[in-house]
C-alpha cells in the first residue's frame, strides 16, 4: 500500500516543489522518463509538458520526496484560483537544535515569517511558503 500523499494546490507546482524539498531535505521526484514516454506515445499532448531544470516536467504537476523512504510524499498541482484564506491543515516542521538558525534557512529559501508563539508548549514560528500555505517550526 502507497504512503501518505500530502497535495498542495498552486500558482506554480515546479518552484513550490523545489522549496519544500529545500526546506525538508526531500528530493524533487524527475518524471522526465515517464513524461516523454506519454508524449512519444500520444497520450499527453505536448502543450502538457515543460522543459524544467533541463528535463521534461508535468507542465501542471510536480512531486518531492524524503529520500528517506520515512516522510509522506508531496504532490503539487497547478490551480488557476489563487490562496484566499488561512490554511485549514498545515505542515509541523521539526527544527532541530537550533530553531533560529532553521527559521533563518526557510527566510533565505523564500518563506514569509508570520508569527510566533508559545501557548501551547514549544515556541513555535509560523511561516508561509512562497505562496502563502501556512507552517510551523518548532
Amino acid at each position: 500500500m502507497p504512503g501518505i500523499q500530502v497535495a498542495f494546490d498552486a500558482a506554480d507546482p515546479h518552484a513550490l516543489a523545489a522549496f519544500w524539498a529545500a526546506l525538508l531535505h526531500y528530493r524533487v521526484e524527475d518524471h522526465s522518463a515517464l513524461v516523454d514516454q506519454l508524449v512519444a506515445a500520444g497520450q499527453m499532448p505536448e502543450s502538457d509538458r515543460v522543459v524544467h531544470d533541463g528535463r521534461s516536467a508535468f507542465a501542471d504537476v510536480a512531486t518531492a520526496v524524503d529520500p528517506t523512504g520515512a516522510g509522506p510524499r508531496l504532490f503539487f498541482q497547478r490551480v488557476p484560483e489563487p490562496k484566499t484564506a488561512k490554511n485549514r491543515v498545515h505542515l509541523d516542521v521539526p527544527a532541530g537544535d537550533d530553531v533560529d538558525a532553521e527559521v533563518a534557512r526557510a527566510l533565505a529559501l523564500g518563506a514569509r515569517a508570520l508569527w510566533v508563539t508559545s501557548d501551547r508548549g514549544p515556541v513555535t514560528h509560523t511561516l508561509a511558503d512562497p505562496e502563502g500555505n501556512e507552517f510551523c517550526l518548532h
